[in-house]
């Protein structure tokens, strides 16, 4: 009898130590840690990448200046020549014979004259002793003049002879590279027209011409007159470039001016910049984004790329406050500074902005922060692409990342 009241206890005290099980396993786990990035007004350049198409500096289109036929192509197609090197050679028998009756017409003037001025010598002391007559004298002096025009004619139509002569070796009106040859050897060029044979393009420097938006432009002027922005100066703006396959060009240009029209079918404005180009790498009518620096804003506030999340609804930061707790702030952040987004609205400076642990922190939640190991416009960690609508990747542990993985 004694063994019932025993049992009891035994089963009195496994239901008590189950109860404090459960009352132990139901405490609130501790507050989530996730890193976070202080933000303060700093000075950036801010810069607009806007599509432009290169354009050779120069070009000149090589034609034949006189009527022949071609007998030969010096240069070699899609090469670099020089400025005056020789590229074709026409026919010159013709001008040759030319310029050799101009050369006999000049010293039979010479000879003429000659004997004018001789005649004139003779004649003056002869007046003096009134051994000629006056007359006789002026028709000496005035046959003299004569020769001298006949003379100084001659001399102007051999000049001519000669530069037909010369326009039968056609050179190169700039340094360049030259196109293919338009004309073959046997040709007859410059029969009536000035025939195109080549094209030669200098292409160090070369240009590139960007096209803006005159909404964005305007947008800059307001701001720039606002005082909100200042300008980053004609001489000290520089531009650099994307290439087609998305690399840095190496050389860094100069913008040269900024057209005074807007395109009326585009609504844009056209600028060109100049860029340094030695190993010839950028050739005319390729596409590329040039990365313009059109302002200076001394107060910006920069956020690394992974602390914006991008929905449909717009962009915003999750901050933590005062008391630890997550708060979601819509931000508005168009334009980028490296690896940072450059926050034009929805900060002040000062905020405590979530970098990493974006799973972790949800909204009204506590939160334990800690300052981000990595540098301020440390590149993102790749993530979908669907999770962003700018650039920049989200970063893995962000909201919209965890939605899409769910």
């Amino acid at each position: 009898m004694r063994s019932v009241p025993r049992c009891a206890a035994v089963v009195l005290l496994t239901l008590l130590s189950a109860c404090g099980e459960k009352a132990d396993s139901g405490a609130a786990p501790p507050p989530a840690v996730v890193s976070v990035v202080t933000v303060a007004p700093a000075t950036v350049t801010l810069s607009s990448e806007l599509p432009g198409r290169t354009e050779a500096s120069r070009i000149a289109q090589v034609r034949a200046r006189t009527a022949g036929i071609v007998l030969q192509r010096v240069y070699r197609e899609g090469g670099d020549v020089k400025a005056g090197e020789v590229l074709f050679r026409i026919d010159p028998a013709q001008f040759q014979a030319s310029y050799d009756s101009a050369q006999a017409a000049v010293a039979k003037a010479e000879a003429n004259l000659a004997q004018a001025d001789l005649k004139v010598k003779r004649y003056k002391p002869l007046l003096a002793a009134q051994a000629v007559s006056q007359q006789e004298y002026d028709d000496a002096v005035t046959a003299q003049k004569q020769a001298a025009a006949d003379l100084a004619t001659s001399k102007a139509a051999r000049t001519n002879a000669g530069l037909t002569l010369g326009y039968a070796t056609v050179t190169a009106p700039i340094s360049g590279r030259v196109s293919r040859a338009l004309v073959t050897e046997g040709a007859l060029v410059g029969q009536g027209e000035a025939t195109p044979m080549a094209t030669v393009q200098q292409l160090d420097p070369i240009y590139v011409t960007i096209t803006q938006s005159s909404a964005d432009v305007l947008k800059l002027q307001r701001a720039l007159a606002a005082g909100k922005l200042k300008s980053a100066g004609k001489d000290q703006a520089r531009v650099t470039l994307v290439t087609e396959d998305g690399q840095t060009y190496p050389h860094a240009g100069r913008l040269l001016f900024s057209d005074v029209t807007v395109d009326e079918s585009t609504g844009s404005v056209s600028m060109r910049a100049e860029f340094p180009n030695p190993q010839r790498v950028l050739l005319p009518g390729m596409y590329v984004r040039a990365r313009l620096e059109q302002a200076v804003n001394d107060a910006a506030i920069t956020v690394p790329q992974q602390a914006i999340v991008r929905t449909n609804e717009g962009s915003s930061v999750l901050i933590v406050g005062a008391d630890n707790k997550v708060i979601s702030q819509p931000v508005v952040a168009n334009a980028n500074d490296g690896n940072n987004w450059v926050v034009s609205s929805g900060l002040k400076g000062g905020e405590r902005i979530v970098v990493e642990g974006f799973q972790k922190a949800k909204p009204g939640a506590t939160v334990t922060p800690q300052p981000w190991k990595g540098p301020v416009g440390a590149p993102a960690p790749a993530a979908s692409p669907a999770t962003r609508a700018a650039p920049p990747a989200a970063a893995p542990d962000s909201p919209a990342t965890a939605a899409a993985s769910k």
